[in-house]
Formats: C-alpha cells, sequence, structure tokens
C-alpha cells in the first residue's frame, strides 16, 4: 500500500462529530473528543426476514461495533466533548453497564475524572470490566438504576460535575446520528424501526434524527417507531412505574425511563407501537442472530429482533424494516456461556485419532 493510499484510508472516518457537523450543536471551538465512533454496519439479516415473508427486507443496525462496544458512544462523544467545552473537569452517570463503559472512555480520552453509579448485582461483568479498566469511580448501590439516576442527578445540581445521563441532552443529538447513517445506507428511511427501550432516550434521539434529515429532504418518508421493553421491565407499555424491575437483559431493566413522555411522544407521531418481550422471547432472538445471522449481540439488543418476530403479521408486504442493536454480545459473557448453542468437549487427549472421533469422522 503506498503512503497516500494509506493516509487515506486512515482518514476515511473522522468520528461523527465531524462527519455530521452541519446537523450538531457544535462550533469551531469545540474540543471534539472522540475514538472515531459510528459508520457502524448495516446488515442484513435473511434468516429473520424469511421468518416473516411476504417479500420484507431486514436489516440490523449494529451499534455493537462502536468502540466501547454500544451505541452509548455516539451520545458520549457529544456529551463529553460539550462538558470540555464549557469547563467540565469530571462527570457522573448512574448505569446498567453500558453508560458506564461510554462515559468512563470517552471522559479518559477528554482528561476528565468519571464517577458512575451502578445497582449492585445487576451489572454484566463485560460492562463492569470496561469501567474499571478505563479508569472509572465506581460506586455499588444497594438499589436499582432508578434510584442511581435520582442520586446522580441531586450531584449534577449540588456540586462541581457534570451529568452525562441521556438526560442531558447532548447524548440524543450524538445518538441521532444512527438514523442519519441508516437513511445514508439505505437511501430512504424505513417502513420500521425496531429498537429496544430502557430509559427510552435513544428511540428518542432516532426520531429526532429521521426527522431532521426528512427535514432537509434526504428521505422522503419517517419510519413507524416500534419499542420494545423486556416484560419484566416495561413501565411505558404497562403504563405505570415498575419499582422491582426484573429482566436477564439488565441493559433495559429499568423500571421508571426518564424519557417516558417522549418516547410516547414518538409512538404517537410517527404510529408506531411498543410492545413487551418476555426473557424466553429476547434468548430465541438472541440465539437466532448468532447461530442463524452470525450476529454476536448483547441479550437487550435481542430485544428488538425478538419484537419484530412477535408482530410479525403486522408487517406490510415489500417492507424494510431495520432492528436496533444496541450492544456487543461479550458484554454479557455469563448469559452467552449459558446460552451457547456450539458443543465444548473438554479433556481430550492430544492425538489426531481421538481428536478425529470427537468429530465424528
Amino acid at each position: 500500500m503506498s503512503l497516500t493510499a494509506a493516509k487515506t484510508v486512515h482518514n476515511a472516518w473522522p468520528g461523527l462529530i465531524e462527519a455530521y457537523r452541519p446537523f450538531l450543536p457544535v462550533s469551531a471551538t469545540t474540543p471534539v473528543v472522540t475514538l472515531h465512533e459510528g459508520n457502524t454496519p448495516l446488515i442484513p439479516v435473511p434468516a429473520i426476514a424469511a421468518e416473516i415473508g411476504r417479500q420484507v427486507q431486514v436489516f440490523v443496525k449494529y451499534d455493537g461495533l462502536n468502540p466501547t462496544g454500544s451505541f452509548k458512544d455516539r451520545g458520549m462523544t457529544m456529551a463529553i466533548s460539550k462538558a470540555k467545552e464549557a469547563g467540565a473537569k469530571a462527570v457522573i452517570c448512574a448505569s446498567t453497564g453500558n453508560t458506564s463503559a461510554a462515559a468512563a472512555a470517552y471522559a479518559r480520552r477528554g482528561g476528565l475524572r468519571a464517577f458512575v453509579l451502578i445497582p449492585e448485582g445487576y451489572v454484566a461483568l463485560g460492562k463492569l470490566a470496561q469501567a474499571l479498566v478505563y479508569g472509572a469511580e465506581v460506586m455499588a448501590i444497594k438499589g436499582n438504576f432508578d434510584q442511581a439516576l435520582e442520586i446522580v442527578r441531586q450531584m449534577s445540581e449540588t456540586y462541581p460535575v457534570t451529568l452525562v445521563n441521556s438526560v442531558n441532552p447532548y447524548r440524543l443529538e450524538g445518538q441521532k446520528t444512527s438514523a442519519f447513517e441508516i437513511v445514508d445506507a439505505l437511501g430512504n428511511a424505513p417502513d420500521w424501526l425496531c429498537i429496544p427501550m430502557g430509559n427510552a432516550g435513544n428511540i428518542t434521539a432516532y426520531w429526532m434524527g429521521f426527522c431532521q434529515y426528512h427535514e432537509q429532504d434526504r428521505c422522503d418518508r419517517l419510519p413507524r417507531m416500534m419499542g420494545f421493553q423486556a416484560a419484566g421491565a416495561a413501565p411505558i407499555v404497562a403504563g405505570h412505574i415498575f419499582p422491582q424491575p426484573e429482566t436477564l437483559a439488565t441493559a433495559i431493566r429499568i423500571g421508571n425511563p426518564a424519557n417516558w413522555e417522549r418516547a410516547i411522544a414518538v409512538k404517537d407521531a410517527s404510529q408506531g407501537q411498543f410492545h413487551a418481550v418476555t426473557d424466553a422471547e429476547i434468548l430465541a432472538a438472541y440465539r437466532m442472530l448468532a447461530s442463524q445471522e452470525g450476529i454476536f449481540c448483547e441479550p437487550a439488543s435481542a430485544a428488538s429482533v425478538a419484537g419484530l418476530l412477535k408482530v410479525k403479521e403486522q408487517v406490510p408486504t415489500g417492507a424494510t424494516i431495520v432492528c436496533v442493536l444496541t450492544g456487543n454480545g461479550l458484554k454479557d459473557p455469563e448469559i452467552a456461556m449459558q446460552q451457547q448453542g456450539g458443543q465444548f468437549h473438554q479433556g481430550i487427549l492430544p492425538e489426531l485419532e481421538t481428536v478425529a472421533k470427537v468429530m465424528g469422522f
């Protein structure tokens, strides 16, 4: 490869702030803190499309390939950049795991301290390890995410720390760029956008992005926004707070979403629907994505596919559908080992004949 070619490749993707600068609230003096997030693949999933039939096209937006392994990086590059611009020295968040990893990585990248509150015993090991190795100061409380969020909100109002949860408006500004990328890849908005909902910031951000592109005539339609919550943590679907939410999909284990009202507004504006999916349905979709499509996502991500399959009879003939996969499967190795579909043979003698016999030859 020539030096010129190498330089071209290196400069191909500058991170989402530079890629979508005209659509974001940044200026020439904003100190951009980036890990070159965004530009994640939109992958066709023919096995899932075949389950629906009727000539539909189904894609997954695999945001688990962001630098810290989740969609949170999109919002965090904006939140940390704007915090640094405002002179912040420290940031704080409550997290079920992915936010803590992204906040820690981007804060350290920007030279800021990162403080994280998590619900003790309810954060997947991969996510906790990330926050710690990035250098965050992690505090595990004997409570749930909603209690942690209330504490960090009060902290940011009382002490000199900047809150970087999705109630921070810059988070949603960054996350909306995923909608831009989908339209850029498809040439238009999809008919349906299926998405997991926890704190419900992401569905709000996607709608912002689609609407902004529509206003700029970059797409000629808007998608129906189809949101899916875990049945044990489905306050928006049920219409009431879940004081003790329970689901193995820990990333969406939230009983009182901060963006509840905005999510309802998105559903109404898009003529969409919200549904609950059981843990069994989530795990079935999780296994299907891995074993039939070769895509390893974290359990909460699979809620979007589980939801689509649950309402597949409603899908219009010939529709284009995008399911959002919010996180990487390596975030939750324990669930992966419990659900693995392969065969793990141990204690085999290091002999050709023995190995061949185990393989069935």
